[in-house]
């Protein structure tokens, strides 16, 4: 089981991130519906903890208040960029010191988490946008593959 002790603080920083950074950038692939969308975010996390004692490492992630410094990124665009590559890190920081599982249920939970803003929100009288849509797969990608 690994836990956030096998990280330092700037690697668990990491780790912490990329759900919620992950969330914003769904939030911010299509207009509206911004406050619905943070609150699907925040419930994300309620459910995850509700689920807690499946995976240790998730617990102690789920358990930290979600973290995302928006204020560095100065578009939607600089911020799906950025974000992407925030992702991918934290998952080769979890390929270097978690179990395949683990991975695996750090990837489950972001893509719930991002399908879940998405879906928070009608737009264009759709239940997910096609910039939405775009951005999971995008997220999809950084995440890299399952069991990998």
């Amino acid at each position: 089981m690994t836990t956030k002790a096998a990280f330092s603080p700037e690697e668990w920083k990491v780790v912490l991130e990329g759900p919620s950074t992950a969330g914003m950038i769904v939030i911010t692939a299509a207009h509206g519906g911004t406050w619905r969308e943070t609150f699907a975010m925040a419930k994300a996390y309620t459910e995850a903890r509700a689920q807690h004692g499946e995976s240790e490492l998730l617990d102690e992630i789920v358990s930290e208040k979600p973290k995302t410094d928006h204020t560095r990124y100065h578009s939607p665009q600089e911020l799906k960029e950025h974000g992407l590559g925030h992702i991918r890190d934290a998952m080769a920081l979890l390929e270097s010191k978690a179990t395949t599982q683990e991975r695996d249920d750090y990837r489950q939970f972001v893509l719930n988490l991002a399908n879940k803003v998405a879906a928070a929100h009608r737009e264009g009288g759709q239940d997910v946008s096609p910039g939405e849509a775009e951005a999971i797969g995008e997220i999809t990608t950084a995440l890299g593959t399952p069991g990998s």
